[in-house]
C-alpha cells in the first residue's frame, strides 16, 4: 500500500477528526461565525510565515540536487504566490497585512509549526513531509467533499471563495503532488522497524491541525 494510503488508514479516527471538524463543517453550511473565520486567516497567515521556513529544511535535507531545486520552488510557491494570495484574500474581509503581522501567534499555531519543523530537524526528509502532509493533501480533500456535499459553493456562503480555491484544479495538482513525493520517499525509505514512528508523526500533525481548526472556532 502506498506510505499515504497506509497512514491514513492506519490513522483514520486522527484523520476524520482533523477533516471532518465543526469548523469546517460550518464553513461548507455557511454558518461558521465571521470571528472565528477571521481569527483563523490571520493565525494562518502567521502559519504560512512558518511554513515556508519548513519548507526551507527540505531544501537543506534534500540528498540530490534534483530534491533540493524540488523543495526550493515549494518555498519559492508559498513566499512569491501563496503568501499574496492570502494578503489579498484577507483584504477583503478588511484585514491588512501589517495587521496580521502585529499579531501575536496563537499557542496552536506555535505548536503545529514547532512541531514540524522539529520533525525536520530532528529526522530526514520522509519525517519532514510526513508530518507536513496532513495539511497540504487535508485541505484539498476538505474542499472537494464540501464542495461536493454542501452548499459550500452556494452563491450566499460567505467562505465560497475559500472553498472554491481548495476544491480547484491547481490546488488538486498541489496536493496530489505531496502525495507522490510522500509515497515515492516511503517506497524506498520505509522499513516495518521505522513505520512506527511515522505513523505516530502523521497522527500527531492530525490532532495538530485539528486544534487549529479549534482554536478558530474559540476565537469567535
Amino acid at each position: 500500500m502506498p506510505l499515504f494510503d497506509r497512514l491514513k488508514s492506519d490513522c483514520s479516527a486522527d484523520w476524520d477528526a482533523y477533516v471532518r471538524h465543526a469548523f469546517v463543517e460550518q464553513v461548507g453550511a455557511g454558518t461558521l461565525p465571521e470571528a472565528a473565520f477571521r481569527t483563523y486567516l490571520v493565525q494562518d497567515y502567521l502559519f504560512l510565515i512558518q511554513f515556508a521556513r519548513a519548507y526551507a529544511l527540505a531544501v537543506f535535507k534534500g540528498r540530490t540536487l534534483s530534491e533540493m531545486r524540488s523543495a526550493h520552488a515549494g518555498v519559492k510557491a508559498i513566499l512569491d504566490v501563496e503568501m499574496d494570495l492570502h494578503v489579498a484574500f484577507c483584504g477583503g474581509w478588511n484585514l491588512s497585512e501589517a495587521e496580521m503581522e502585529a499579531t501575536s501567534e496563537a499557542r496552536a499555531t506555535t505548536a503545529y509549526t514547532r512541531f514540524v519543523i522539529d520533525a525536520g530537524l530532528r529526522g530526514d526528509l520522509l519525517d519532514l513531509h510526513v508530518a507536513l502532509s496532513p495539511c497540504v493533501i487535508g485541505y484539498a480533500e476538505i474542499a472537494r467533499r464540501l464542495a461536493s456535499e454542501t452548499r459550500a459553493l452556494d452563491a450566499d456562503n460567505p467562505y465560497r471563495a475559500w472553498v472554491a480555491e481548495y476544491a480547484g484544479d491547481a490546488y488538486g495538482e498541489v496536493a496530489a503532488a505531496a502525495v507522490d513525493k510522500l509515497d515515492v520517499l516511503g517506497a524506498e525509505l520505509v522499513t516495518e522497524a521505522r513505520y512506527p514512528r511515522l505513523k505516530a508523526l502523521f497522527a500527531q500533525a492530525c490532532r495538530l491541525e485539528a486544534d487549529f481548526w479549534q482554536m478558530g472556532l474559540d476565537g469567535a
